[in-house]
């Protein structure tokens, strides 16, 4: 059987993994120095682990060694633990418990499970297809929770539905279960996937404060369902994974964390959507004035890695500005007979001087003759 390990980086943090060195097969001895990566993963988690091994009536000793976590971290509220450390007692867990599940519904899911599941989906055209398959087949494992994927206007939506209680597991299953759908999709499409906002069906835990870094995005506790938000463009993208980067997947302990994909393939689109798009009590027609200070806030990165994403797509900020106010000047020029002033000012010109130069630098012409050119075509 193929191991899957899919599910071992659902609660890592999203700084990069340790160096391969330290990703140790589950026989492997740990070594005797914690490998240095920031600790943010809530020791909630560890405890979780813990319950399902003490349910079953087994020791947690060797998973927690190998994770090299003190036992008595436990009982520290405030503890957390790093994306290596969760990784290891994941995978640990996984293979003693024979559960993927890690003890959260109510019959195991045995080693390659979710390997099972992701074989069934990386055959289809889109991500949607996907999706919708990963989430029909992984009611074929359990019946505790139902997956939902829908889409309302611009906006997806993956939700779970619980059928029964999950007890104290509940919160560990409902976060890793999200952390491991998203995870996977970005693997799938090799992209970054921002989220829009996620959403959980239970009051703020006591360590709230790591889901700014597990679920990038705003969040809600107390909410209606659980379920998580993002762009529906991002579902019609196609998978970029075949049967072989499949099998490289699950052979290898990769947490599926979703800054390890730097590129987001609609980031041209997303910028290019926000520079056109009025902030609230804005004309319709008028262009924002957008830094990009302004933009990386929006887009949750930094202008730095907002420029240097661009670049990878071939893209400028500047050369988005220019497109958005060309095609926003072109479409005023062609439809109306607006004064030349007023469309400077709807394409975010600060005057009527540099928006004709601006505007002879695209076309070759003046607005007024690219308006009397317009006007002689039939």
């Amino acid at each position: 059987m193929v191991a899957n390990r899919a599910t071992a980086g659902t609660l890592c943090n999203v700084k990069p993994p340790a160096p391969p060195a330290h990703r140790l097969p589950a026989s492997a001895t740990a070594p005797a120095a914690t490998p240095i990566a920031p600790a943010a993963t809530p020791i909630a988690f560890v405890r979780a682990i813990v319950l399902a091994y003490e349910r079953r009536g087994m020791s947690p000793e060797r998973a927690l060694a190998q994770a090299q976590i003190a036992p008595q971290l436990l009982q520290d509220d405030s503890a957390r633990i790093t994306a290596w450390q969760m990784e290891q007692i994941s995978d640990a867990a996984m293979q003693e418990l024979d559960d993927e599940a890690l003890g959260w519904f109510s019959r195991r899911l045995p080693w390659g499970s979710y390997g099972m599941l992701a074989r069934a989906s990386i055959s289809s055209p889109t991500l949607q297809v996907a999706l919708a398959r990963w989430c029909r087949h992984h009611g074929l494992l359990t019946d505790d929770i139902a997956l939902h994927l829908t889409t309302t206007g611009d906006t997806a939506t993956l939700a779970i539905t619980e059928a029964r209680d999950l007890g104290a597991l509940r919160e560990f299953c409902l976060v890793s279960v999200l952390r491991n759908a998203h995870g996977l999709a970005c693997w799938m499409v090799d992209s970054r996937i921002p989220l829009i906002a996620a959403e959980f069906a239970f009051d703020a835990p006591p360590h709230a404060d790591a889901y700014a870094v597990l679920f990038r995005g705003p969040v809600t506790f107390h909410a209606p369902r659980t379920a998580i938000h993002f762009d529906a463009r991002y579902l019609h993208l196609p998978l970029r994974r075949d049967e072989q980067a499949l099998r490289q997947m699950l052979q290898h302990a990769l947490p599926l964390t979703v800054l390890h994909y730097r590129r987001d393939r609609l980031l041209v689109q997303r910028v290019r959507q926000l520079l056109a798009a009025p902030l609230p009590g804005q004309p319709a027609h008028a262009l924002p004035q957008h830094s990009a200070e302004s933009l990386a806030a929006l887009l949750h990165v930094s202008p730095r890695t907002l420029h240097r994403q661009l670049k990878e797509e071939g893209a400028t900020l500047q050369g988005l500005k220019d497109e958005v106010r060309r095609t926003r000047a072109v479409e005023l020029l062609h439809r109306t007979q607006r004064p030349i002033k007023q469309v400077a000012e709807a394409a975010g010109f600060e005057n009527e001087k540099s928006f004709i130069r601006a505007f002879r630098g695209w076309t070759g012409q003046s607005p007024a003759e690219f308006r009397r050119a317009q006007a002689k075509i039939p």
